[in-house]
């Protein structure tokens, strides 16, 4: 009697970095490099320790480069024993141009949002459209897989990570941003596992923070 071969199997974790100087200011950050405040350290800390004891552990972590991903990549490997940090730049924040470091009001009244726009509309004049971040969002997913079967980790944000979802699973972005959303929260993570010789994925979690108290 021939063993059934045993399925690759990959364990994803999907993680928006912690709250950043950028996010308590309230302002679009895009792909400017704002660093985390003293609350978004104290968020990945306590994602960190939440991990450490219940002995989840990672072959290796791929992050954003920008700042805010980065540092809590750093954190959380440096908890965790040190497993390796990949950076890549597919996993950066969508290049919002324009609206970088602007309020949602100052954005309105500097690059008013049209009525309608397309997956293809570069909104605030310069962004990166839809289209394009869901594009690059599918080879940062693609380039994951071709990594060995293991548990990977993902520190990127929120605009990002929602595309990767829809890429995943399948839905493809509307006019307007309408259709479906994932809440990210900051240090905030989804969990996925991936049977890859099924091509089966199953989402076991999304907006997870219960290493934190969401005051809102």
């Amino acid at each position: 009697m021939f063993e059934k071969p045993q399925s690759a199997v990959y364990r994803i974790y999907l993680l928006r970095h912690g709250q950043s100087t950028g996010n308590a200011q309230g302002v679009y950050q895009g792909q400017a490099d704002y660093p985390l405040d003293e609350t978004g350290i104290h968020q990945v800390q306590a994602l960190a320790t939440r991990w450490k004891a219940g002995k989840t552990g990672f072959d290796r972590i791929i992050s954003s480069p920008l700042k805010r991903a980065r540092q809590t990549a750093e954190i959380i490997a440096a908890a965790l024993g040190g497993a390796p940090v990949d950076l890549d730049e597919n996993w950066m924040e969508r290049n919002n141009g324009a609206l970088s470091g602007l309020t949602p009001e100052q954005s309105e009244i500097q690059h008013p949002r049209p009525a309608f726009f397309s997956p293809y509309t570069a909104v605030g004049t310069t962004c990166e459209s839809n289209w394009l971040l869901y594009l690059r969002a599918g080879k940062a997913v693609d380039d994951l897989l071709r990594r060995p079967p293991g548990s990977y980790l993902v520190v990127s944000h929120g605009a990002i990570l929602n595309l990767a979802l829809y890429g995943i699973l399948g839905i493809i972005p509307q006019a307007s941003f309408a259709g479906a959303r994932f809440r990210f929260s900051n240090a905030a993570f989804a969990s996925l596992t991936y049977i890859a010789d099924r091509h089966l994925w199953y989402l076991e979690s999304v907006n997870d923070h219960s290493h934190w108290k969401d005051e809102n």
